[in-house]
């Protein structure tokens, strides 16, 4: 006989956790502790689920990289104990969480999925109900006694996204999130289609090693047309700055004005990382493919390739965490460690 998965719920706060008094409108958290009691269906699956909720749930606006650290934290302290764990998070930074998580959960072997919801839970239209219940049991899934997930993945209206491929592009429909670069995991319609190929398979024979160091000493700056002189000066001057996310045009692309060339240049030989990303919600930076970009490459800056901008800044904080030499940093950025970004 086939046994029950378990599965923990971890509550961090977020429209999904809410419910409305229909007399007054107010909206107060919502008590995990009776889940399977206000949301019977979760019944039907075919795993045991425990709830675990932050002692002060937040708004996703107040995530951070000590939350990011509890979060881990509890996955960590649970991990042999559970066959899959649910996050339950605001929408707004929650492709930022992900992105953080799976670099922050080194061999990670089991499903970790992080959902939420555009509506509360007691709303009559909620999204909420779906997102939670399909998200648990994608997290149950199993064959041949193995997770079928074994990363992080956020899971949002019918689809499962690698996590740390997402960005959040709209925030009024249910379809809230997008992954350009990357095809889904799983589509939810009247049976759950995975797709096999795009799965990161981790075996996790080292067993899994969390590790909370996240250096935010990182900083985006998006470009535009009429970028005054003395900005990018301040900017790229910012005290303890280590990276720098500069969101280009198109495939990498840049004006090209002598002194704009000129502080990046100064910057990197003063030992700033500069990670070239495109401001685009699809496509990848491609260095020398215009002339617009080729100095930029032979400047040095660090290809982001098809990298979102919530991934490079969860990887820039990861790597400094990690207290590389300075000299071997450009090399781990530019290659993918959890699925993040193109191979080549």
């Amino acid at each position: 006989m086939k046994e029950r998965a378990n599965i923990l719920l971890i509550y961090t706060g977020g429209t999904i956790g809410m419910v409305k008094d229909y007399e007054t409108g107010a909206l107060s958290a919502f008590d995990f502790t009776e889940l399977q009691k206000n949301i019977p269906e979760l019944f039907q699956l075919d795993c045991d689920i425990t709830t675990v909720s932050f002692k002060n749930p937040i708004d996703s606006s107040n995530m951070n990289p000590t939350y990011w650290a509890d979060i881990v934290g509890i996955i960590g302290e649970n991990y042999a104990d559970f066959d899959g764990f649910v996050v339950l998070h605001g929408s707004d930074t929650m492709s930022f969480t992900a992105s953080a998580l799976s670099f922050m959960l080194e061999n990670l072997a089991k499903p970790v999925i992080l959902t939420g919801s555009q509506l509360p839970i007691g709303d009559l239209r909620t999204d909420a109900k779906e997102n939670l219940i399909t998200a648990i049991q994608i997290a149950s899934l199993t064959e041949n006694g193995q997770p079928v997930i074994r990363e992080v993945g956020l899971y949002f209206e019918y689809k499962l996204y690698r996590g740390n491929r997402t960005t959040k592009i709209n925030a009024e429909h249910f379809q809230a999130f997008r992954s350009l670069n990357y095809p889904t995991l799983i589509e939810s319609g009247v049976n759950l289609k995975i797709n096999y190929p795009y799965l990161l398979s981790t075996k996790g024979e080292k067993g899994l090693h969390v590790r909370t160091e996240m250096d935010s000493r990182v900083g985006i700056l998006k470009l535009f047309p009429g970028m005054a002189r003395e900005f990018v000066e301040a900017v790229l001057n910012a005290k303890d700055l280590k990276v720098l996310i500069l969101e280009t045009y198109g495939a990498g692309n840049a004006f090209t004005d002598e002194w704009f060339i000129k502080i990046l240049e100064d910057s990197i030989l003063n030992g700033l990382h500069i990670v070239n990303v495109t401001q685009c919600v699809g496509g990848a930076v491609v260095m020398g493919q215009y002339q617009t970009s080729e100095r930029l490459r032979q400047i040095q800056l660090i290809n982001g390739k098809d990298l979102t901008t919530e991934a490079a800044v969860a990887k820039a904080m990861y790597l400094l965490g990690m207290q590389l030499p300075s000299s071997q940093f450009r090399a781990f950025f530019e290659r993918p460690l959890r699925g993040e970004m193109q191979q080549n």
